[in-house]
């Protein structure tokens, strides 16, 4: 089974205080035996200092005024147990015994007589050493204060692996509780260190996944039911091409088809991609030029019975793709609707952009296709943040787009 992190911080945060503490007690140790065996050098020393004084002023080796050191003239007079472990050459050593002995041993040169000699001064420290018998008397003591202090160090580790791991496990389980489509909010993404930015980052990205599976199936729904009907279209009378030559109504109905899913299809990808196209200042009164002097390549259609009541500047917030899609369709929507006799108004007023359209009386409502762009349209219109609303009529038809205006 897989660790969590804070049982990893802890395992970490715990090891590493038993360690450290195995390290100071050791060399808590090492320093009072070190020190306990300079200070037992350091007597063995001053003491070959007084004997050497005495060896000047009376010419012979006196005993050593300490009862803890042994003066030996030579090296055959010292106990065998020291002998066996220390060469005569060796000039200071520490001899370890196994009946309780433990002896530090200092080699002193001097000149008698006009020849080198060398005596030993033998120290028995073994009444006076002070770390064993410590550790005898109260090594219980000290490890049952040490396992106490260990046991105060793993709590506070603990502790701290706890509290500094809850705002991480917080977030991981508030990304776990996260339900698609839902909103996306992290409680931890005010703190001004790594985990709120990490938090902040998270919700940023969540948010960008759920708009993009949001287009994804928007793009898949739209897909599926405004092609739909063109494709019956085309179908039902391409069938009908085996029984008989096409004629020009057949023929202006598959055109008409087709034209429908280019534009619808340009439209679906726009919608795609709208998040992603930046917002800018256009100048809506250039995009509706172009987009008449478009209707009229296309369409055979009167362009006196069009009116324009627009400003000389209509600057508006939006993108310049959509905008014009949004005016492509609108007008294309407006002369099927009211036919190749229709008259069009176009006007600009208190924020308003009005595209109105009359409609022939007696003529029969035609519906193929627009219940499927009012939608499309709105879509467009709601990706640059503008609205725009439909006024239908049985003389005319109204399309009202409010812009975002420029500040």
């Amino acid at each position: 089974m897989a660790k969590s992190i804070r049982q990893r911080l802890f395992a970490a945060l715990a090891g590493f205080t038993v360690l450290l503490c195995l390290c100071y007690t050791g060399l808590a140790l090492v320093i009072a035996y070190v020190t306990e065996d300079m200070l037992v050098q350091r007597l063995l020393e001053r003491e070959a200092v007084a004997v050497s004084q005495r060896l000047r002023q009376h010419g012979q080796l006196t005993p050593s005024g300490s009862d803890l050191i042994t003066v030996y003239g030579s090296y055959l007079d010292l106990p065998q147990a020291v002998r066996a472990q220390v060469p005569p050459s060796a000039p200071r050593a520490e001899v370890f015994t196994t009946t309780g002995q433990h002896y530090h041993v200092l080699a002193l040169d001097f000149v008698t007589g006009g020849k080198p000699a060398r005596c030993y001064l033998l120290a028995d420290v073994a009444p006076v050493l002070v770390v064993s018998r410590l550790t005898r008397e109260v090594g219980g003591v000290v490890a049952g204060v040490a396992l106490a202090l260990i046991g105060l160090a793993l709590l506070l580790a603990y502790w701290l692996a706890r509290r500094l791991v809850l705002p991480l496990q917080r977030l991981a389980h508030e990304a776990r509780q996260l339900a698609p489509g839902g909103a996306v909010h992290f409680s931890e993404r005010d703190r001004p260190d790594e985990i709120g930015f990490l938090a902040r980052r998270l919700e940023t990205t969540f948010t960008e996944l759920q708009a993009v599976l949001r287009r994804e199936q928007a793009f898949a729904r739209d897909v599926s039911h405004e092609l739909r009907t063109p494709l019956t279209l085309m179908h039902n009378t391409l069938a009908l091409a085996y029984a008989q030559p096409l004629g020009k109504q057949e023929q202006a109905q598959l055109r008409q088809a087709t034209d429908e899913m280019r534009a619808t299809i340009d439209v679906l990808f726009a919608l795609a991609r709208a998040e992603q196209l930046p917002g800018d200042v256009v100048e809506l009164r250039g995009c509706i030029e172009q987009c008449l002097l478009r209707l009229l390549d296309e369409h055979p259609w009167d362009a006196s019975l069009l009116t324009l009541d627009l400003p000389e500047r209509l600057e508006v917030v939006g993108n310049v793709q959509l905008v014009m899609l949004l005016l492509n369709n609108c007008l294309g929507n407006a002369l099927f609707h009211g036919g190749p006799a229709c008259r069009i108004s176009i006007a600009f007023a208190q924020g308003r952009l009005s595209i109105v359209n009359t409609v022939p009386a007696g003529q029969p409502r035609r519906i193929h296709g627009f219940a499927h762009g009012q939608n499309l349209l709105l879509r467009l219109a709601q990706a640059m943040h503008w609205d725009i609303v439909f006024h239908p009529n049985t003389a005319q038809y109204r399309v009202d787009i409010i812009a975002l205006q420029k500040q």
